[in-house]
């Protein structure tokens, strides 16, 4: 049986990944990678410190579920390659076809187009390119593990242990969580959060995918509903103005309880009522994944030109970009899925899935 639910999820996660982004790029509260900072909005900055601390770790919850799935129809070798179509190509392959955009105009936002010879711009344009991609390249590694602990552990022991798991001791995981946040976190390129986000990927595949845990989770949604959005405003207040990405913060117990507290209540209040499967649910479904790949080259682009070539108020800066940014994202989408050869280097589409 099909979790709707989980599907939805991945593709509202994502739409908040869009959002998110316009929202960084504008920002004046220290994170750096904006394209400028004395257009921003305070209410729009509160949005991402609302939502930074636990969209990526869901988004690996629910990949760490989704593998777990998919490996119970799957031999190893055809997972693996899967995932090399899926991920690895897309993540490396496609920096030099598309994702170039983005180290394009990071360097130029920064300054250091002029410092570079013209002989190595697109290379380097493209290694810098990585942008949100990370996280497929985070995902693929995952998956190569996640296989070799599977053949090491071919009774399912681990899992089958970790589905006696109850509620308060799912709530306990908090801890781990916040342990993995301590550790395994690359300098200067601090998306790379390897602790964290693999333990987040292990959770979902091991623990939240036995259906009596989903179950749990559910019976306690409201009680936890009430409990993130408490947590989520009293993490805003306290850290307003702070740079949210630092490891001061990130590593915070606050932060990481908060992150819990917010994925289990995602899961909760998503399995109580968001298990729809409607044509427009089915189609972001589809779309979420390839969405994710394209969008960043094109809200980059579009707020690098409205901040510096557009004269609007700041607020529409960010109304503007948001709306801009979600319809040339599907039209690209659509365009890239059809084009040989394109759609299998920037978004993993084998020609017979089209």
């Amino acid at each position: 049986m099909r979790r709707y639910y989980l599907d939805n999820i991945r593709w509202a996660t994502v739409l908040l990944v869009l959002i998110y982004h316009v929202c960084y790029l504008f920002n004046d509260v220290g994170v750096l990678g904006g394209v400028g900072s004395n257009k921003s909005v305070p209410a729009f900055n509160a949005l991402s410190y609302f939502i930074y601390p636990w969209f990526m770790a869901l988004l690996f919850v629910i990949a760490g579920i989704s593998a777990r799935y998919s490996m119970e129809k799957r031999s190893y070798k055809q997972f693996i390659k899967d995932r090399v179509t899926k991920l690895l190509i897309p993540s490396t392959l496609g920096l030099f076809v598309y994702h170039w955009i983005t180290g394009y105009v990071n360097i130029k936002v920064g300054g250091g187009l002029d410092y570079i010879p013209a002989s190595i711009r697109y290379p380097i344009f493209a290694i810098s390119g990585v942008g949100p991609m990370w996280f497929i390249q985070m995902l693929f590694l995952f998956s190569l593990f996640i296989t070799f602990i599977h053949k090491m552990d071919k009774n399912d022991k681990i899992w089958n242990f970790c589905g006696k798991a109850n509620f308060v001791m799912v709530l306990l995981l908090a801890f781990p969580i916040w342990g993995a946040a301590q550790i395994l976190n690359m300098p200067v390129l601090t998306m790379y959060r390897f602790g964290i986000y693999f333990m987040a990927f292990l959770l979902g595949y091991f623990v939240f995918s036995h259906d009596n845990i989903q179950d749990s989770v559910e019976m306690k949604s409201i009680p936890l509903l009430i409990s993130a959005v408490i947590l989520g405003v009293l993490y805003v207040i306290y850290y307003f103005g702070e740079d949210y990405t630092s490891p001061q913060c990130l590593q915070s117990f606050f932060t990481n309880i908060y992150l819990w507290i917010m994925t289990l209540t995602i899961l909760g209040c998503g399995k109580a009522w968001f298990h729809s499967n409607t044509r427009f649910f089915r189609y972001m479904t589809k779309s979420s994944f390839g969405l994710y790949v394209i969008h960043y080259p094109v809200v980059i682009t579009i707020c690098y030109l409205l901040y510096y070539y557009c004269n609007m108020p700041a607020v529409m800066n960010y109304l503007v970009a948001l709306v801009m940014e979600i319809i040339l994202t599907v039209i690209l989408f659509e365009l890239f899925k059809r084009t040989p050869v394109i759609h299998y280097l920037v978004l993993g589409i084998k020609s017979e899935h089209i």
